[in-house]
């Protein structure tokens, strides 16, 4: 059991590995299953796909429950000492972006098993390299693999998209590609810039050796950093850089939509990690890089993205728009830089994380009942389902819009008290409300045109109503929502101590590195550079 524990951190990554090569040497031909053969080939992959899922669900469970008591486990592939060799970290931080991976994944790939899975080829097993992709971005403690598993993920989001094919889909998939291809591009060319004067790009190492870099020299840290924030600033879907987003998820299938509401936190994630860590308040010259930009950046995201959701004209590019709305405002938690903020964002993150993606899976289920209107917002024949559907409807919206009691309005009261002392107060206030407020009412108007403005002389097509397997995955993820209602204290305390782990350089670097190579008599601050508006202090 003891070696087990030991190797516990490199399960995620591995796990879904090799379930992926499995899965292709076992034949899932979705696509072919027509006949008897191809069936049963598909019923084997549902069933390895399922299990090895649930499995990634345990062990991000038990690494959660061991990273709550603050120890930070540090997992060396192939023993090579850091910085040198390939390390796994995990802290709070990354246990708890695992976890909600697999609270997120094993509903929807249910949902995908009532279906979806057999209308393209190879589902399941580019549904388990996705899921390798994220689980390494979120453990790795180097940024080059921060960058490997970032392309494993985006290969896999590829071929995903396309998934059961069609026009739509190739024309939003070129797009999603060619842009996809210049960020990886500049990623490069960040991480080469950091290598030359850093000589290093493993987390801990850099975050000692970046405040050494001075001037004239730390301009080019600096532009690395900048060049950093525009690749993960596209992939969190940070303004100006969000624009794709929105005919790329309404354009996927409803599961892959639904899983790809995490994929953008793996941008967030890189923010968190590279900018609030490495380049914080202890980065010498380079010391909040992004500072200026980010906190103004994220509340114009926030804004741009509700008033998407108002113009939309289908219930899933609604969910689209509304995704880089919820990313705005955790991003504008970040740019406040206070640990109080930063706990905030990793609460709201988790909620509306787990809310797009339910409201994903119930936009085609609504879709799936209106005959040819599917989710446009128009009146068309009545649902099958309206009370069903239409309170699963309520629930989504109520958490998204951040009403009481619900976690969504835990998560922005953090954020609007963690903004109390900041000098961007007033305008943090606004926007966080505004959006609430404005989201509220663009899910209210499409669930009365959906379920109230109804043609009576349109025929029943979803008279059958949806299956239970489709239902029950939704409401898996819906009801993971009031669940983080029930459990808000204990959940608050662990993001408290994720943010305050976050800031504690010197854990970081005695868990990786195995030495003290930082200055413990300093502590980490908050205060910003001379010049700088003044911020809250933790």
């Amino acid at each position: 059991m003891s070696w087990i524990a030991d190797h516990l951190p490199i399960v995620p990554v591995l796990l879904p590995s090799i379930t992926a090569a499995l899965l292709l040497l076992l034949g899932d031909h979705g696509g072919d299953s027509h006949g008897g053969h191809g069936h049963r080939k598909l019923l084997w992959a549902r069933r390895v796909a399922l299990a090895s899922t649930a499995l990634f669900l345990v062990v991000a469970a038990l690494l959660a429950m061991q990273a709550a008591g603050g120890e930070i486990r540090a997992y060396r592939v192939g023993d090579w000492p850091p910085p040198f060799g390939i390390v796994l970290v995990i802290d709070r931080l990354g246990a708890m972006l695992l976890l909600l991976t697999a609270v997120v994944a094993l509903p929807v790939l249910w949902y995908a098993t009532g279906g979806w899975d057999a209308h393209g080829r190879y589902f399941h097993a580019l549904f388990q390299f996705q899921l390798m992709g994220l689980a390494g971005a979120f453990v790795t403690g180097d940024l080059f693999n921060l960058f490997v598993f970032f392309e494993v993920l985006l290969i896999a989001s590829y071929v995903l998209m396309l998934h059961g094919q069609g026009r739509e889909r190739f024309r939003v998939g070129v797009h999603y590609v060619v842009l996809n291809l210049t960020a990886s591009a500049l990623f490069l060319i960040g991480v080469s810039l950091l290598y030359a004067k850093t000589g290093t790009l493993n987390f801990a190492d850099l975050a000692l050796r970046v405040p050494e870099v001075t001037a004239p020299e730390s301009v080019v840290v600096q532009a690395a950093g900048l060049l950093l924030l525009v690749v993960f600033g596209f992939k969190a879907a940070l303004m100006p850089l969000a624009m794709w987003l929105p005919a790329t998820y309404s354009a996927s299938s409803a599961p892959v939509a639904a899983l790809f509401a995490i994929m953008t936190k793996v941008g967030v994630y890189a923010i968190l990690r590279v900018h609030g860590v490495v380049f914080g308040a202890e980065a010498g010259d380079s010391a909040f890089t992004v500072q200026p930009l980010l906190l103004p950046l994220a509340l114009l995201t926030s804004a741009v993205g509700v008033l998407g959701a108002l113009a939309a004209h289908t219930l899933a590019r609604l969910v689209a728009w509304l995704t880089v709305a919820s990313v705005g405002t955790v991003l504008a938690a970040l740019g406040l830089f206070s640990a109080a903020a930063w706990s905030a964002a990793l609460y709201y993150m988790a909620n509306s994380t787990i809310v797009v993606a339910g409201l994903f899976l119930l936009a085609e289920l609504v879709a799936a009942q209106r005959g040819d209107a599917a989710d446009r917002l128009e009146p068309a024949s009545p649902i099958a389902q309206p009370t069903l559907l239409g309170l699963m409807l309520l629930l989504a919206a109520a958490s998204a819009a951040g009403l009481p009691p619900l976690p969504g309005f835990i998560g922005k009261l953090m954020i609007l008290e963690a903004a109390s002392a900041h000098a961007w107060q007033a305008l943090v206030w606004t926007v966080v409300l505004g959006v609430g407020f404005l989201t509220l009412i663009g899910l209210a108007r499409a669930g009365s045109i959906l379920f109230w403005h109804v043609r009576e002389d349109a025929p029943a097509y979803g008279a059958s109503g949806a299956s239970p397997k489709l239902v029950g995955a939704t409401l898996a993820l819906l009801g993971a929502t009031v669940a983080m209602s029930v459990f808000a204290a204990p959940i608050q305390r662990y993001t408290d101590a994720a943010a305050r782990q976050l800031v504690d350089r010197a854990a970081y670097a005695r868990a990786v590195l195995g030495s003290e190579r930082i200055d413990t008599t300093r502590p980490y601050r908050f205060e910003k550079r001379p010049g700088a508006t003044p911020g809250a202090t933790p």
